[in-house]
């Protein structure tokens, strides 16, 4: 079994900070509104000028920064995102330049929706054990409020834009995760370059049926794997999607509420980047020691599903 360890985060927010009051000037809603249903009360948007590209460069050199190590240490760069601002070049091949890593590296972007980090984390652990560099660059970014339909209150008060940054590094840290995809055209989807509408649409009943039913699907099959129990983890860290999710799925497992992390009040539902903004918050409150155990869960649009156990091991 190949090991992968987590060492640092880091996270870049836009300069606009959005009110659910801000949201009711936009559309016909109220904080009680989405609030209640949503457990969401503020989230950022990247202003017409600011690039989420930015973003993703101040998140990962605060991650490199607070991991204590080299550029020339890293041999690969990989964001995760449904939302870039090119077609091409990538947002990690502007981060390699922005932060004059090395050339020899591999730097690609991955697109699974909401599941993109934890796709992006196994497939870093994958590129680790076959590269000389040790440690890798796993990247959330998203700007999704330049594909958010601000005329349809069910969908445009739910999302946010942000980044955020690990450092993974190959270690003997057992890494354990699963996968998984159903296409579907319905639940959740977005128009891409050249189509009429370039908008997030959203059957918010299908996808609060699938995420309940994925998330525990999802930890149990992990703990399987690794002949855990919830009991030996220290923290699950779902997709900041919707706090009725993630509560209906505490209720559902009889967990204990504290294992799961919460922080979408703040930042909305971000995408790729709502796990690795949740570690980056979590290191900044002193909440992970060394050898701490995290589940990370992903679910969205494809569909798509995701876990992985990691441990943390900040580098002192």
């Amino acid at each position: 079994m190949s090991g992968m360890c987590l060492v640092s985060a880091g996270k870049a927010l836009p300069n606009s900070k959005i009110t659910n009051d801000d949201m009711s000037k936009i559309v016909e809603t109220s904080d009680e509104w989405i609030s209640t249903r949503t457990g969401i009360f503020t989230r950022y948007f990247c202003k017409q000028e600011q690039q989420s590209w930015q973003l993703a460069v101040d998140a990962a050199k605060q991650a490199i920064e607070k991991a204590g190590i080299s550029t020339e240490e890293i041999g690969i760069c990989i964001t995760a995102t449904m939302s870039p601002p090119f077609a091409t070049p990538s947002i990690s091949c502007i981060v390699q330049k922005e932060l004059h890593l090395l050339q020899d590296i591999l730097a690609f972007d991955l697109n699974a929706a909401c599941s993109g980090f934890v796709y992006a984390l196994e497939t870093a652990n994958a590129l680790l054990a076959a590269n000389q560099k040790p440690y890798a660059l796993v990247i959330g970014c998203e700007a999704l409020s330049k594909i958010t339909d601000f005329t349809n209150r069910n969908t445009c008060v739910l999302f946010g834009d942000g980044a955020a940054a690990v450092v993974v590094q190959r270690s003997e840290y057992p890494f354990v995760s699963m996968h998984g995809t159903k296409g579907d055209v319905t639940a959740l989807v977005c128009g891409g370059y050249g189509a009429e509408k370039q908008c997030l649409e959203m059957d918010g009943k299908a996808v609060f049926r699938f995420a309940v039913e994925t998330i525990p699907r999802c930890i149990e099959s992990v703990l399987t794997k690794s002949a855990l129990s919830l009991d030996d983890i220290d923290y699950i860290v779902c997709h900041q999607a919707n706090r009725r999710i993630i509560d209906y799925v505490v209720r559902q497992m009889k967990a204990p509420i504290e294992k799961f992390y919460m922080n979408l009040q703040n930042y909305g539902n971000t995408s790729a980047a709502s796990i690795p903004l949740a570690l980056a918050d979590m290191q900044q409150q002193g909440l992970l020691h060394p050898k701490a155990k995290i589940i990370c869960v992903g679910f969205g649009g494809g569909l798509t599903w995701g876990a992985t156990l990691i441990e943390w091991n900040k580098k002192e």
